[in-house]
């Protein structure tokens, strides 16, 4: 009995530090969560109820109360597509080799340490190099091309490790089913991995994505703080300003009367269109989630 006292007690002490712990850890989840619903029915009441048609495809005024935005929104999403058309090819094969081809050696652990390091780069560095590249050594100045391609660098170290990381997360099981009904290793990995590790890359390129339609410092060192002016304008050695710098630019510097109220016009749609860019890339996972539990009920 004496023996067994001590033990009991311990484990209620272990029960209670446990339960304490998990308590502790619901509320600060709890409350950051509901900083960050605050932060953003904040940030969208004061901007949204003022955004208009007009605001979205008007051209931007240096002097004159009611400029648009049109040229920079335009730019965001032009920047942006470049930056994935180059990035996303190229992030996910080489997270693919990387996984699924690449010898396990000390290259190869190189090469992923160069990739987690290139991951944690601040946004500015990478900006900088662009301005070399495109501005000082092409000297082709500030341009949309070179927004984009700089931007897709900044990307394309996230891409690659979360790709690699969710192929890797795959198991193994499913990978020698398939070589036992006689598929190739390259069959197995389009038709079988790949679909199993859709939900991690797909997260991998909406966290991408989402950073880079809100990157501001690296396209203001390379893409430049304003447009051509035209609001359809698709040349793309034309300036590259993008809505988060047109935000800094009314923030900081605008002789605008109204500069405050297009600061929270923009700063509402930016946040609304990252929400709704992060929900459209994975609603094609939640309806396949969903046919696919439909299905099999």
């Amino acid at each position: 009995m004496n023996g067994n006292s001590p033990n009991k007690f311990y484990k209620q002490i272990k029960k209670a530090t446990d339960k304490t712990f998990t308590i502790g850890l619901w509320i600060i989840t709890s409350l950051i969560l509901l900083l960050i619903f605050a932060l953003l029915i904040y940030i969208l009441s004061k901007g949204i109820p003022k955004i208009s048609f007009q605001f979205l495809i008007g051209l931007p005024s240096e002097i004159d109360a009611g400029g648009g935005i049109g040229p920079f929104l335009i730019n965001s999403f032009y920047v942006l597509i470049i930056s994935l058309l180059i990035s996303l090819p190229i992030g996910i094969g080489s997270g693919v080799y990387l996984s699924e081809y690449a010898p396990q050696n000390k290259f190869t652990e190189f090469i992923r340490t160069c990739v987690e390091s290139l991951a944690s780069v601040p946004s500015i560095v990478i900006g900088l190099f662009g301005y070399v590249l495109f501005v000082d050594l092409f000297n082709i100045g500030l341009t949309i091309i070179g927004a984009g391609i700089t931007l897709s660098l900044l990307n394309l170290p996230v891409i690659t490790r979360v790709t690699e990381e969710a192929i890797q997360a795959v198991h193994n099981d499913l990978r020698e089913a398939s070589y036992a009904l006689g598929a190739t290793k390259s069959q197995t990995i389009l038709k079988i991995v790949i679909p199993a590790a859709l939900n991690g890359i797909i997260s991998g390129i909406s966290l991408a994505a989402c950073r880079a339609f809100g990157e501001s410092a690296l396209i203001l060192l390379v893409g430049g703080t304003g447009t051509s002016g035209d609001m359809w304008d698709w040349n793309f050695l034309s300036q590259g300003g993008t809505l988060p710098v047109y935000l800094w630019y009314v923030q900081s510097e605008a002789l605008v009367e109204d500069a405050s109220e297009i600061a929270d016009k923009a700063s509402a749609l930016l946040v609304l269109i990252t929400l709704i860019l992060s929900l459209s890339i994975r609603l094609p996972l939640w309806i396949r989630d969903f046919r696919f539990h439909d299905k099999f009920k």
